[in-house]
C-alpha cells in the first residue's frame, strides 16, 4: 500500500499543466491554460487547466480532477499505476506501507516475475522485428496483405522463423523458467523445450503504458492451423482486460470521438494502414465488460465490426451481451456486419477508408440489434411466440441497469408482445429503474451554492485564511456544518498546500458524492477572486446566520412553556424579535 502522507506529498510537488501538457498541448489563457477536451469530441477549446489549483476541468463534459486523475482517465491506468507515473516524472520514490511479512514477500515475488517476464517479452519482440527484415517470404506476404513498411513498424511486427528452438539464440539460458511463464517457450510431458511460436507474423500485444506483455502469431501458410495463435494467460497478460492496438490508438479513437471494435490482429494493421486509425482487437476471446469499460474512458461511443458469416454473427451477439453489464445512458453501442465475403482487412482493401466509414455510419444501434436477433426466427403471431421472445428477452433486460436505455427497450419489447408496460412488469421480474446512475460523463450542472459550501471552497484556495475560532461557532451537526468543519481543521493543519491536497484529505471524511460536488465547484471557482475579503464576508453572514438559527431554537423551545414560566431573559427576548406572547397560554 502507498503511504497517504505521500500522495499528498507528490501531488503538492508535482505540476498538473506539465503533466497534462505532455498528453495535450496547453495554451495559455490568461491565468490558465486550455485546450480541446481529450475526452469528448469538440471544435472549440472549453478544457481548462488552473496551475492556481492543481485542477482540470471541461466546461463541454463536466470531467474533472487532479494530476492522479488525469493520468489515469487519459492513460487508462489503475490508481497505483498512475502515482507510479507521476513520483518517476518529479523523481521521488514510491514508499510502502508496512505489510505481514507474507504480503511483503509476495509482493516482491510478484514484482521480480513482473520485471523478468517485461525483460524477455522485449527482447524477443526485438528479435522476431530483426528476423523479419531477414525473411524475403514474411515481407512478401506482408506487402501481398497490403501493408507499408512503415506501418509494420509503427506496429512492432516481426517474424518468428520456422524451427523449434529459436529462441536459444537470443536466451543461452532456454531453461529460464521465465520463457515458460511468457508462453515463448512450450515444455512437453517428456520435459523437451521447444518455441511456442514458429514461421508465423508476429504482433506483440502492447499495455497502457506501451511495454509488450503478450504476442499473437498468425500463420503464413494458409494450411497450417490455427490461423491465430496467442499466447497463454500470465501475471503480466490476460485476454478478457487487453485489446490489442488500443495503446496505439487511444489519440485517433479520442480524435474521432469512437473506438471500432474488430476480430483480428490484420484487421487493426490494415485499416490503420489506410487512414482509420482508431480500430482495436479482442484477443482470441469474447469482447468483456474489462474491454467495454476500457474503452469508455476513450470515447462515447464504441462500434463493432463483424464478418458477415454465422461465425461473426455468433461473436457478435456473445459481445452484445457481455456488453450489457457495463452499458451506460452515456454511451453508444452499434453493430456492423460486412458482406460475407468480407472481413473489415479486406473490406478496405477493396472499397477504401471512405465507403468503410460510410458503413460505420450505418451501423445498427444494440436495441435495435437485439430486438432484430431475438425476433428473426420468430414470427411473433402467436401467443406461443410472444411467450417465447418473452422469456429470451427478459434475461437481457434484467442486466441492463442504465434507466434510459433500459426503459426504450422494455417499451419495445412490451409493444413486440402486444402488452403494455404495465402487463409486461406484473409478468416479469425486473430491477428498479428509478434507482440514480452515474453517468459515464456527467453533463455540467450549476447549484446555488450554500454558505457553508461557500466558506469551504474559499477555504481549500487559501487554507491559510482558516481561524482557530472558526471551529467554536461551527459546531452544528447537518452534513454542511460537518463538511465546514472537516475542511477547518484540515486547512489549520495543512495551511500552504495545494487545493487538490486538500480534496485528497477530505475523501476519507466525507460521502463521495458530495466530494464530488465539491471538486466540481473548486474547478468552476473564479480565481480573479480576493479570497481574503471574500472569507471575511462570507464569514460575517455565516455567523449572522447560526446567531439567526439560535435564537429560532431559543423561541421555538419557549414557546412551549407557559407564561408564568418564562425568565426576565426570555421575555426580553421574544420582545427584541417582535414576537409577544400568545394570551391563551396558560
Amino acid at each position: 500500500m502507498i503511504p497517504e502522507s505521500f500522495i499528498q506529498e507528490l501531488l503538492n510537488r508535482v505540476d498538473i499543466v506539465d503533466v497534462v501538457d505532455k498528453s495535450v498541448p496547453l495554451k495559455k489563457a490568461g491565468a490558465n491554460y486550455s485546450a480541446c477536451c481529450p475526452f469528448h469530441n469538440e471544435k472549440s477549446p472549453s478544457f481548462t487547466v488552473s496551475p492556481t489549483k492543481q485542477f482540470y476541468h471541461c466546461f463541454g463534459c463536466g470531467a474533472h480532477g487532479t494530476a492522479i486523475g488525469f493520468v489515469m482517465e487519459y492513460q487508462g491506468l489503475s490508481f497505483v499505476e498512475a502515482i507510479h507515473d507521476l513520483a518517476k516524472m518529479v523523481g521521488l520514490q514510491v514508499p510502502q506501507v508496512q505489510a505481514t511479512p507474507e504480503a511483503r514477500e509476495q509482493a516482491q515475488a510478484y514484482q521480480q516475475v513482473a520485471a523478468s517476464l517485461q525483460e524477455v517479452l522485449q527482447q524477443a519482440a526485438n528479435y522476431y522485428k530483426a528476423e523479419l527484415k531477414k525473411s524475403p517470404r514474411a515481407i512478401e506476404y506482408l506487402k501481398a496483405r497490403g501493408l507499408s513498411g512503415q506501418v509494420a513498424a509503427k506496429f512492432q511486427i516481426g517474424y518468428a522463423p520456422a524451427g523449434w528452438q529459436n529462441l536459444q539464440s537470443v536466451f543461452p539460458h532456454y531453461e529460464n523458467e521465465a520463457l515458460t511463464i511468457a508462453g515463448l517457450v512450450v515444455e512437453n510431458e517428456q520435459g523437451k523445450r521447444y518455441d511456442r511460436f514458429r514461421d508465423r507474423i508476429m504482433f506483440p500485444i502492447h499495455d497502457q503504458k506501451g511495454q509488450v506483455i503478450g504476442f499473437g502469431g498468425r500463420v503464413i501458410n494458409p494450411e497450417d492451423t490455427p490461423k491465430y495463435y496467442n499466447s497463454p494467460e500470465t501475471p503480466l497478460f490476460q485476454k478478457g482486460h487487453e485489446l490489442y492496438g488500443l495503446f496505439l490508438a487511444r489519440r485517433a479513437i479520442r480524435g474521432a470521438g469512437r473506438a471500432l471494435v474488430v476480430e483480428g490482429y490484420m484487421d487493426v494493421v490494415a485499416l490503420a494502414q489506410y487512414g482509420i486509425e482508431y480500430a482495436v482487437a479482442a484477443l482470441g476471446t469474447a469482447t468483456t465488460p474489462f474491454h467495454i469499460t476500457k474503452l469508455m474512458r476513450q470515447a462515447d461511443e464504441i462500434v463493432f465490426c463483424f464478418d458477415g458469416d454465422n461465425a461473426g454473427r455468433t461473436a457478435a451477439w456473445r459481445a452484445a451481451m457481455n456488453a450489457l453489464p457495463a452499458l451506460t445512458d452515456g454511451l453508444k453501442l452499434s453493430f456492423l456486419f460486412l458482406p460475407k465475403a468480407h472481413d473489415p482487412d479486406s473490406y478496405v482493401r477493396e472499397f477504401g477508408k471512405e465507403k468503410f466509414e460510410a458503413e460505420i455510419q450505418v451501423a445498427m444501434p444494440l436495441s435495435q440489434y437485439i430486438l432484430q436477433h431475438l425476433s428473426e426466427s420468430n414470427a411473433l403471431q402467436s401467443q406461443e411466440d410472444r411467450i417465447r421472445f418473452l422469456n429470451e428477452a427478459e434475461p437481457i433486460m434484467q442486466q441492463i441497469t442504465a434507466p434510459r436505455s433500459a426503459m426504450y427497450l422494455r417499451k419495445k419489447v412490451a409493444e413486440l408482445a402486444q402488452l403494455s408496460s404495465e402487463e409486461m412488469h406484473s409478468l416479469l421480474k425486473l430491477p428498479n429503474l428509478n434507482k440514480p446512475q452515474m453517468q459515464a460523463r456527467p453533463k455540467l450542472i450549476r447549484t446555488t451554492v450554500s454558505l457553508q459550501r461557500r466558506f469551504c471552497l474559499i477555504l481549500l484556495m487559501k487554507p491559510a485564511l482558516a481561524m482557530q475560532e472558526d471551529l467554536i461557532w461551527v459546531n452544528r451537526q447537518s452534513e454542511e456544518d460537518v463538511l465546514l468543519k472537516h475542511t477547518i481543521e484540515l486547512c489549520l493543519l495543512h495551511p500552504h498546500v495545494k487545493p487538490a491536497v486538500l480534496l485528497r484529505e477530505l475523501e476519507a471524511k466525507i460521502d463521495a458524492k458530495v466530494l464530488q460536488e465539491i471538486e466540481r465547484e473548486v474547478a468552476l471557482l473564479d480565481e480573479t477572486l480576493d479570497f481574503a475579503k471574500e472569507l471575511v464576508g462570507t464569514r460575517k453572514q455565516l455567523q449572522e446566520a447560526y446567531s439567526h438559527q439560535q435564537s429560532f431554537q431559543l423561541l421555538a423551545r419557549i414557546g412551549e412553556k407557559p407564561l408564568s414560566a418564562l425568565t426576565q431573559e426570555e421575555i426580553a427576548l421574544l420582545k427584541a424579535v417582535g414576537n409577544k406572547p400568545s394570551q391563551n397560554r396558560a
